[in-house]
């Protein structure tokens, strides 16, 4: 092996080491063992000069004494130091990525680093994990480059305030943490050279980065940001948190998307005046919505959302609720709670319900029509067959209906007599009938009471029970189409 110093200490030791036959560092640290002489070598050592670090090493601490010392004389060779056995002065690991490693991992070197070492070069060699805090051991040294690595995490600042001979330091080019809070006293004993592109320091060309990303990057980001919250509240605010929406404001682009564009798949109804979706809105809910072609005034259309303000309010489980509208100058529509069931009117004609289905219904219908009547005596119901729904439950359900403040009391119980001798007789007055309403009427009238049999839809089952309530629902429905100048029941009175 290459002749070696105690850290350039005497010539005793290299010589003894010298005579081993010349090997790896490794095979070196594996196979060669002190000689004789090397304790009291080490105590003379410390004799002639106490300040060597592996005076304060205990016996047991001399096999690593022992280690460092072939560590050195490979280092201080590798390092090209021009005679080893004389003086070691730097370590020049600059682009040897293997040795530096190697180097690296001896902590027992760098325990007892040689006295004699002023400067450490460990630069381009793709170093990772943590700053190398061994390098401390070595106090004295003047000048040490770290540059060009892949170290990262803290530099440990107050240690450097060991190395009291340091001048010259090159931290660049690594990816050390940023120092939130400046040692100015470390930083000044140092130019800004030593830290360039190192992490420790703001990066002068990530300010200017960010400082054009706040003048122009920013302004940007902040037009791009409203345009796509005035996109969201005017035309998708349903992709909005539920507190920052307008309640029961549906908007056309949010009944497109629930009805896949007003596909004829989601079309259940149409006619002169409607067109009646099955829509499902963002947050799954499935509704009805009603889109209604008539085009009004501006002044109407005010009207329009003020009446659909009252209707939201409507609570009453024979009610269909109003969950709200849209309006704009294209698209005029009324959106509603979705009610799986056919109408009245299919439901009478098709499943021939018996007579305690049927008085369910007209009770349902008495009740809505009685809470409207006590808490929103403005709105009105259409009682047409066609627009009540009959749930799973057999319960009904008013679907549609509107405010009119000017309709009178006398021709809303008409309209609930011609619906319920609607029920019994399974007739209907505008279709079966020439002169609709007054004509159904008077004929019911002519077959009361002597024809009744006649009268009630001839596929219930008649027995003598069925006969009796149909009759008085018969002669409640008369009473409330009296004509002008006789006398109807009261609302209380229907009621009950």
């Amino acid at each position: 092996m290459a002749s070696s110093t105690i850290y350039a200490l005497l010539l005793t030791v290299s010589l003894s080491v010298s005579l081993v036959s010349p090997g790896t560092v490794i095979e070196d640290l594996n196979n060669l063992k002190p000689p004789p002489d090397f304790n009291s070598t080490i105590a003379e050592n410390c004799q002639t000069n106490p300040f060597h670090r592996y005076c304060n090493a205990t016996p047991d601490d001399l096999h690593e004494v022992f280690k460092s010392t072939i560590v050195a004389s490979h280092l201080c060779n590798v390092s090209k130091n021009p005679n080893c056995v004389e003086t070691f002065s730097k370590i020049d690991l600059h682009n040897q990525r293997n040795a530096a490693k190697l180097y690296l991992s001896f902590t027992f070197f760098w325990k007892y680093c040689p006295l004699s070492i002023t400067t450490i070069d460990l630069s381009n060699n793709s170093i990772q994990g943590n700053f190398p805090s061994d390098i401390f051991y070595c106090s004295q040294i003047q000048a040490l480059d770290l540059r060009l690595n892949g170290l990262s995490g803290d530099v440990p600042i107050q240690n450097f305030s060991t190395l009291s001979n340091l001048t010259f330091l090159n931290l660049s080019y690594n990816y050390f943490s940023e120092v939130k809070f400046q040692n100015e006293q470390f930083f000044s004993r140092f130019n800004s050279s030593s830290f360039i592109s190192s992490g420790i320091l703001p990066d002068h060309k990530e300010f200017k980065m960010k400082a054009v990303f706040l003048l122009f990057g920013f302004p940007v980001l902040v037009i791009v940001m409203v345009t796509g919250l005035g996109w969201l509240c005017f035309w998708r605010p349903d992709f909005l948190p539920r507190f920052l929406r307008r309640k029961h404001k549906f908007t056309p682009s949010m009944l497109r998307a629930a009805t896949d564009g007003f596909s004829r798949k989601n079309l259940v109804e149409r006619t002169e005046e409607v067109s009646i979706y099955n829509g499902q809105l963002r947050d799954g809910n499935e509704v009805r919505i009603e889109m209604y072609k008539e085009t009004i005034s501006r002044k109407n259309h005010k009207k329009f959302v003020q009446e659909c303000k009252i209707l939201v309010q409507l609570s009453h489980k024979n009610l269909i609720q109003v969950m709200g509208w849209c309006q704009n100058r294209r698209m005029r529509a009324v959106v509603t709670e979705w009610i799986d069931g056919d109408h009245v009117e299919t439901w009478l004609s098709v499943t021939a319900p018996p007579w305690n289905k049927r008085r369910k219904v007209i009770r349902g219908v008495i009740e809505a029509i009685y809470y409207l009547h006590e808490e929103w005596p403005e709105i009105t119901c259409d009682l047409k067959t066609t627009s009540i729904l009959i749930c799973e439950d057999g319960e009904p359900v008013l679907s549609r209906f509107k405010v009119d403040a000017h309709k009178s009391s006398t021709r809303k119980i008409f309209k609930l007599g011609v619906f319920i001798l609607e029920m019994v007789t399974n007739k209907r007055a505008h279709e079966d009938f020439e002169r609709g309403e007054a004509s159904f009427v008077e004929w019911v009238r002519i077959n009361h009471p002597d024809n009744l049999e006649g009268v009630i839809d001839m596929r219930m089952k008649k027995t003598t029970h069925v006969i009796d309530q149909a009759t008085e629902a018969i002669a409640l429905g008369l009473m409330c189409t009296n004509l002008p100048g006789a006398e109807q029941p009261s609302w209380e009175q229907i009621y009950i």
